[in-house]
C-alpha cells in the first residue's frame, strides 16, 4: 500500500489529494513504476491519465468499460488474481480500497505529513502500529511542509 496522509490520517477531499508535493509524487512514481496498481473507481477517475508502465486494476461495484485495465467486482477474485504476480502489487487508494486491503497488506509506504486538514472527507484506515516494524526512509521539508517517507512492514505473527 502507498499513501500520503496527514496527522489525522487525512487522505483527500473532493476526490483529490490534499497536499500536492513534488518530491512525494516522485516517491509514488518510483515505488509504483513497473508494478500493478490497485485502486477504486474514484481514484481511477481522479488520475490525469493512465499511469505509464503500470497495470491498472480497479475494484468497483459499477460496470465500466475502459481499455487496458482489469476490473474486478469482488475482492476475493482480485486477491486470487494477484496471487500469480511474482512482483509487488501496490494499492493506491482510495479510502474504501485501503480499508478493504489493509488486513492483507504486508508493507505500507506512507508519506506522513506533519499537517492537518479539517476539511478532509476521506481518511486512511486506522492501523495498530505495534503490529508493524516502522522505518523512516527520508525526512523532507518542501514548501514549508514537513513530512516523512515511512515504510511499515507487518510483523510476523507467532
Amino acid at each position: 500500500m502507498i499513501a500520503a496522509i496527514g496527522k489525522n490520517n487525512e487522505l483527500g477531499k473532493d476526490n483529490d489529494l490534499i497536499w500536492h508535493l513534488k518530491e512525494d509524487m516522485q516517491f509514488f512514481r518510483e515505488n509504483t513504476i513497473g508494478k500493478p496498481i490497485i485502486m477504486g473507481l474514484n481514484t481511477f477517475y481522479s488520475l490525469p491519465h493512465l499511469l505509464k508502465n503500470r497495470q491498472h486494476i480497479i475494484l468497483t461495484h459499477r460496470e465500466i468499460d475502459e481499455d487496458n485495465i482489469f476490473v474486478f467486482h469482488d475482492i476475493y477474485k482480485l486477491l486470487s488474481f494477484i496471487e500469480y504476480y511474482k512482483d509487488e502489487v501496490m494499492v493506491i487508494g482510495g479510502a474504501s480500497i485501503y480499508s478493504q486491503f489493509i488486513e492483507y497488506a504486508n508493507k505500507m509506504l506512507l508519506t506522513e505529513i506533519d499537517q492537518e486538514d479539517k476539511d478532509a472527507d476521506v481518511f486512511f484506515p486506522y492501523f495498530n502500529e505495534k503490529e508493524w516494524n516502522k522505518t523512516i526512509l527520508k525526512e523532507v521539508n518542501e514548501n514549508n511542509i514537513n513530512y516523512n517517507h515511512v515504510k511499515y512492514v507487518r510483523k510476523l505473527s507467532k
